[in-house]
């Protein structure tokens, strides 16, 4: 019972749990911040900013399946990592439906070629955003009293 000795029964969040559904929040408002770039990006501004006019062409093609990936996995993330101090047992499905969102856009990118066109760091950040959306989500079957 791994969970009842890590999430009281009382309505009060222990700090911990207070301090990852705050940095969920945070999180997913950059997300969100890059979200807009990435919709509102032209190929002259990302040559602008230091892409290659391959990279740009690459990052202002995705299919519309990509970026509506996107919007779910930060969208999910944002309002699950709220639900995850407010309504637990809410927030655990949004996640999943983040984590989805954001494991499509992973394999959206390596079938695109964007992780060809923009190297290891593009790469590096996505798996990164995968891995954060995944601790998410089993913070949230502890918080929901679900197995993870």
């Amino acid at each position: 019972m791994l969970a009842s000795t890590l999430i009281p029964s009382a309505g009060r969040l222990p700090l911990w749990l207070t301090a990852v559904a705050l940095g969920g929040i945070a999180w997913n408002a950059f997300g969100a911040l890059q979200f807009a770039g990435s919709i509102t990006a032209t190929p002259e501004s990302l040559v602008a900013d230091g892409l290659t006019a391959e990279q740009a062409a690459i990052m202002t093609g995705y299919p519309v399946w990509m970026t509506i990936a996107f919007f779910v996995g930060v969208g999910g993330g944002l309002i699950g990592s709220v639900f995850l101090l407010a309504w637990p047992a809410a927030a655990r499905p949004v996640l999943a439906v983040s984590l989805v969102a954001y494991a499509l856009l992973w394999i959206g990118d390596a079938v695109h070629g964007v992780f060809a066109a923009m190297g290891t760091p593009q790469v590096v950040i996505l798996t990164l955003v995968v891995a954060i959306a995944a601790a998410l989500f089993a913070v949230a079957g502890l918080r929901s009293g679900s197995p993870t």
